[in-house]
């Protein structure tokens, strides 16, 4: 691996390839340090160090850690995120979409239109944003938001800019660099988070030692069955007709449909972490009382049996959702009869597309699984931590092994690298060298 590294370094387009990428992140990380005008610092504060819940973490997970500073890029490349899923589920549902997807450049229109839809997005998420995490630490983040014209307009007009210029360099990367340009984004800010969180964890914590043994353990479990989930593949065989021309004989070979076990990458969780977050910011809109006080403490503060059983009830329902609309979207069936292939056993139509979402469906429950139980983790963590020690009362990374990278980080970090490597690798083996599996 060291020597495909190497070799990688010295091929001087890879090279550049590689700074261009590295200068774009730290282009990136500077951008996150700049605040947005009039933010109240100590309202900040105060709200990084409360128990916000879930939908703080995801954020400032998806801005990569922009959030933390509530910088120009708070919103990262999130709104261009929810317009790709809006796309996505739509497509399948309008005629419209559908028939613009399957002309010649089809997907470039989607494409343009969803960086469209991105910057009302944008718009909506910066309005939210700031009134939510208002709500959520009991005083404005920034004060006159909403009162001030001047001052509204600025804000929404800044990090609606800052949103488009994350997503600009995302492309940038992908198009100079190596890589998913806004996975790498993602993936820069998760992995700039660990060095403090660790420190929290083994500074702050009354059982460093044991906490940094679970870490570890976790780490290196979690990355051996992400990495067997992520390629895990059910081969379906398909048979091409052979087809006579003249003289010439075409087709008859036999391949096969590659069937992922997980499909939909970390997007469910994305989706559940953002919904379990609901009840929490809306019950602040109801009086006080004890109904509001154990909603907020579940919900808000993430802990207890209904968080953790709500939270893996729905990123196992959202797996199957979305896998089944991405499956319907791909009209395998369609394109199967339309190039003359078939699979054994099964007629053509109707009765292949109906195969393949029942199988589709039996291995994305080990997918749905995998995700669930990924998710959950922190929660398994720290029902084992309040067994073993019972006089440990801190939260956060702090006193959680399991939140130094969480669990939809680990995913995105293990992803990018694995997709990351292949592409050096295929520009190694482009040029005669060995790859990093050889």
């Amino acid at each position: 691996m060291f020597e495909a590294l190497r070799n990688a370094w010295r091929l001087h387009d890879v090279r550049n390839k590689l700074l261009i990428t590295g200068l774009i992140l730290v282009i990136y990380q500077f951008g996150a340090h700049v605040p947005v005008v009039g933010v109240n610092q100590p309202a900040l504060e105060s709200l990084l160090t409360s128990q916000a819940g879930g939908l703080i973490g995801t954020l400032n997970l998806l801005s990569g850690g922009a959030v933390r500073h509530f910088s120009v890029l708070a919103m990262g490349v999130y709104p261009y995120i929810t317009a790709s899923i809006i796309f996505q589920l739509l497509v399948p549902l309008v005629p419209r979409l559908e028939a613009i997807q399957r002309e010649p450049g089809g997907q470039e229109k989607i494409q343009r239109y969803t960086y469209f839809l991105a910057i009302p997005m944008a718009v909506l998420q910066a309005i939210g944003q700031v009134n939510i995490f208002g709500t959520l630490v009991g005083q404005q983040i920034i004060p006159g938001f909403g009162t001030d014209l001047m001052l509204t307009i600025a804000v929404i007009t800044t990090m609606t800019a800052g949103t488009m210029f994350a997503i600009w360099l995302g492309e940038l990367i992908t198009e100079q660099g190596i890589g998913n340009g806004l996975s790498i984004i993602i993936f820069s800010g998760i992995v700039a988070q660990v060095p403090s969180n660790l420190g929290n964890l083994i500074t702050s914590s009354t059982q460093p030692i044991f906490n940094l043994i679970v870490f570890v353990v976790i780490m290196l479990v979690s990355i051996v069955v992400i990495v067997y989930i992520y390629d895990g593949v059910r081969r379906i065989p398909v048979q091409y007709g052979k087809r006579v021309r003249g003289r010439k004989q075409y087709g008859g070979g036999t391949t096969f449909i590659p069937l992922k076990v997980n499909a939909v990458g970390m997007i469910p969780l994305i989706f559940a972490q953002s919904i379990i977050t609901f009840p929490a910011i809306i019950v602040n809109l109801f009086p006080e009382g004890p109904v509001r006080d154990d909603i907020t403490r579940t919900f808000g503060n993430q802990q207890g049996l209904g968080y953790w059983l709500t939270f893996f009830i729905l990123v196992v329902g959202f797996t199957f959702i979305y896998t089944d609309i991405m499956v319907a979207q791909q009209n395998l069936s369609e394109q199967l009869q339309r190039n003359g292939g078939f699979i054994p056993g099964i007629r053509p139509g109707k009765r292949t597309q109906e195969y393949l979402q029942r199988v589709v469906r039996r291995i994305t429950f080990v997918g749905a699984l995998f995700l669930g139980i990924i998710a959950i983790v922190p929660g398994i963590v720290d029902f084992f931590n309040r067994v073993i020690f019972p006089t440990e009362a801190i939260s956060g990374s702090a006193g959680n092994a399991a939140l130094v990278i969480s669990g939809s980080g680990l995913i995105i970090v293990v992803g990018v690298v694995i997709d990351t490597l292949r592409q050096i690798e295929a520009q190694l083996v482009m040029r005669n060298y060995e790859g990093f599996m050889n």
